[in-house]
């Protein structure tokens, strides 16, 4: 629990019951490799914070393709977050790409928080407001950034991303093939 009680530090200020009152109301969960945290056509209720590991959201199309949206690594939260706040079901799917820890935080203890923790609004504001700005900025690169922009930019959003995740969900997550992928890395390498 030191890792999300850093974190929580770091956002708001917080009295050590204060965190010990709001950690009491959640678990501590292990995922094994390629496992499902969080399904779709389910209504989210849960918030995982992961201590170990590394979580990626997809959404699957009409023709059930895959797409990677968003990956999630360590002293991070991750959810649906828009459906966990409209109560509605979700379309993503979340699953671990490696064994990962999670502290998952029922509905029950997020709204405790905000009703008993001294900064928990503002708490939850700074959640919200970090997935505005990465949302905001995912759309961006899609649609005014070349494919080899978003490649050499990816390591900086997700620090060791291409020693971690399999290289098709990266291309997916780019928007682009594996093929164009392979090529765009054979360039960098080229260029060394």
């Amino acid at each position: 629990m030191e890792q999300i009680k850093q974190v929580m530090k770091q956002m708001i200020n917080v009295t050590e019951d204060e965190l010990n009152d709001f950690l009491s109301q959640v678990i501590t969960k292990t995922f094994k490799r390629q496992e499902t945290v969080s399904r779709p056509n389910a209504i989210p209720n849960e918030i995982f914070f992961i201590n170990k590991g590394l979580i990626r959201v997809l959404i699957t199309d009409n023709e059930g393709t895959e797409h990677t949206i968003h990956f999630a690594l360590e002293n991070q939260f991750i959810a649906d977050y828009s459906n966990f706040i409209q109560k509605q079901p979700s379309l993503y799917t979340l699953q671990t790409v490696e064994e990962t820890q999670v502290i998952v935080l029922p509905r029950s203890a997020i709204e405790w928080g905000y009703k008993n923790l001294k900064e928990g609004q503002k708490m939850g504001r700074l959640i919200a407001e970090f997935y505005f700005i990465y949302q905001d900025d995912r759309i961006k690169n899609m649609y005014a950034r070349t494919p080899k922009q978003r490649y050499d930019s990816i390591t900086d959003v997700f620090q060791n991303i291409h020693n971690r995740v399999p290289q098709h969900m990266i291309a997916s997550y780019l928007g682009i093939t594996p093929v164009h992928l392979s090529r765009l890395k054979k360039a960098e390498i080229e260029k060394l």
